[in-house]
């Protein structure tokens, strides 16, 4: 175990076995015991990579209503997404428990709390003795996104206690939205979760800028996403292949450190597990000419409105 200000991290930068919850879930506790072995007290996966991205909208003509080939591949995807409330994610928090290790891993989650027919993108934190401590909804669907996934709310926007870090995190272009930023600043983040589908367009420019704007290690996590890693067991998987192309995600994961310099610049095509160690001094050293929740910050002139309120269309009394 290292000193409290410094905390040893994975980056675990793998694709899914696409679509396949069981098969994916295999290969994200090889990674944690991976991280383990290492001396890792925290491992990030990417977004939704439990069971993976829903590349095939924009390359089967996804926005075909009532299309009988979207009905399938959309059923076969809420049926291998995770259901918390059963277990699904037990073995996961069995490991975190008996590593001592932290775990940020993005999910398709269907909620039991909203029917348990659609599904959300989350953000799952486990903490070192096994507890699920936050499960963030993406709070917005981007683009064709919208067509699969449903949107969430802000009970996930919570930050958590790691050694001398708080640390707190995002799905995707939720990144670029500031108040949710804000939010997770003015409740004393200073180590940024940022989760990806899987690509350096993405991470390269907002990873440095986030570090930059909130003073604070950003870590962002990419999956990789080949045509080799699709399973031919998917419902009208030739009319994917069809169309898809070799390489549907590149990586991209990446460390931005406090000063908006690079820790760990974004890694391309490499799957495996990316490690570095952080040192929490540096936090309080850019913070000294720069606070954005802190001194200087007027909330007299601006304040932000947290709704932390799970939503539901049912509230069940007595």
């Amino acid at each position: 175990m290292s000193l409290s200000h410094e905390l040893k991290v994975a980056l675990a930068q793998i694709a899914p076995v696409w679509l396949d919850k069981n098969g994916t879930l295999l290969k994200i506790k090889h990674e944690i015991k991976n991280a383990a072995k290492n001396g890792c007290e925290l491992i990030v996966f990417g977004e939704a990579l439990l069971p993976g991205y829903p590349f095939w909208i924009a390359h089967t003509n996804g926005a075909e209503f009532n299309s009988t080939v979207q009905k399938e591949i959309h059923r076969h995807y809420v049926q291998n997404s995770v259901q918390i409330e059963t277990g699904d994610l037990d073995e996961i928090c069995e490991l975190a428990k008996l590593h001592s290790i932290a775990i940020y891993l993005g999910i398709m989650e269907r909620a039991a709390d909203r029917g348990g027919h659609s599904i959300y993108c989350s953000l799952v934190y486990i903490n070192p003795t096994g507890e699920i401590r936050s499960v963030h909804r993406k709070l917005m669907p981007t683009y064709e996104e919208r067509l699969t996934w449903a949107s969430g709310d802000g009970n996930g926007l919570q930050v958590h206690a790691l050694k001398d870090f708080t640390v707190g995190g995002l799905n995707c272009w939720e990144n670029w939205m500031p108040l949710p930023r804000a939010a997770l600043y003015g409740m004393g983040e200073n180590l940024h979760i940022a989760v990806w589908p899987g690509s350096d367009v993405n991470t390269k420019d907002i990873t440095r800028f986030i570090a930059r704007e909130s003073r604070s290690y950003v870590i962002s996590v990419s999956s990789l996403m080949r045509k080799t890693d699709i399973p031919e067991t998917i419902p009208n998987v030739d009319k994917i292949l069809a169309n898809i192309p070799d390489e549907l995600a590149n990586g991209g994961s990446c460390i931005a450190s406090p000063d908006g310099e690079w820790l760990v610049a974004p890694i391309l095509h490499e799957e495996g597990l990316i490690i570095a160690t952080l040192d929490f001094n540096k936090v309080l050293e850019e913070r000294q000419n720069f606070d954005a929740v802190g001194h200087y910050s007027r909330p007299d002139v601006t304040q932000l409105i947290l709704n932390r309120e799970r939503q539901s269309t049912i509230k069940i009394k007595g």
